[in-house]
């Protein structure tokens, strides 16, 4: 067979395969990247200030019971840790020999609590829990540590006013006060 031959039966053998072959019929995983982003979920925003807060309320014995509920299996019984991290307990740890970095003892701002419940738990089931549920579980949170009172109403307004033991451990390294804050303890 000649070259010339041979170059043809190639061009033709794959001009057949290529007319032969069909694309298979994929069916896409999830939803595309713009759907996400125009879903409320994933547009809540929340600042150290409270902006972006969404209307809601609940106090601590409310909070209770919830957490019970959603956040005891992982975070124990008492929210002094489990197979999660304790969010309890500790205040006043972190100049200590031995700091404990829990929710109540690091965090710098409650706003930071709501955003982070609300985004992320439980871990099983994130944005499952209504904003009245995440006020009552910050509620429950704050109140268990003396940060506020059991009959404290935490709401959209009153949240952000709640003073966290450690808000003065950390210094803004970006002057928009935003983002990147580092502990100075």
């Amino acid at each position: 067979m000649s070259m010339v031959s041979k170059l043809l039966f190639l061009i033709i053998s794959l001009s057949v395969y290529s007319s032969s072959y069909a694309e298979p019929d994929y069916q896409p995983l999830g939803n595309p990247a713009a759907e996400l982003s125009e879903s409320p979920q994933w547009n809540l925003s929340i600042s150290t200030d409270g902006q972006g807060l969404p209307v809601g309320q609940g106090i601590a014995s409310q909070g209770a019971k919830i957490f019970a509920i959603q956040c005891a299996g992982c975070h124990g019984p008492a929210g002094i840790g489990a197979s999660a991290e304790p969010l309890m307990g500790e205040v006043g740890s972190l100049a200590s020999e031995y700091p404990e970095k829990t929710v109540n003892s690091y965090w710098p701002y409650a706003s930071s609590l709501f955003d982070y419940i609300r985004r992320a738990m439980p871990i099983n089931a994130p944005f499952s829990l209504t904003a009245d549920e995440v006020y009552a579980l910050c509620a429950y949170i704050l109140n268990s540590d003396g940060i506020i009172s059991a009959d404290f109403e935490l709401n959209e307004q009153t949240l952000p006013q709640v003073t966290m033991p450690n808000r003065d451990g950390f210094i803004a390294i970006y002057p928009d006060n935003h983002s990147l804050l580092r502990t100075h303890k």
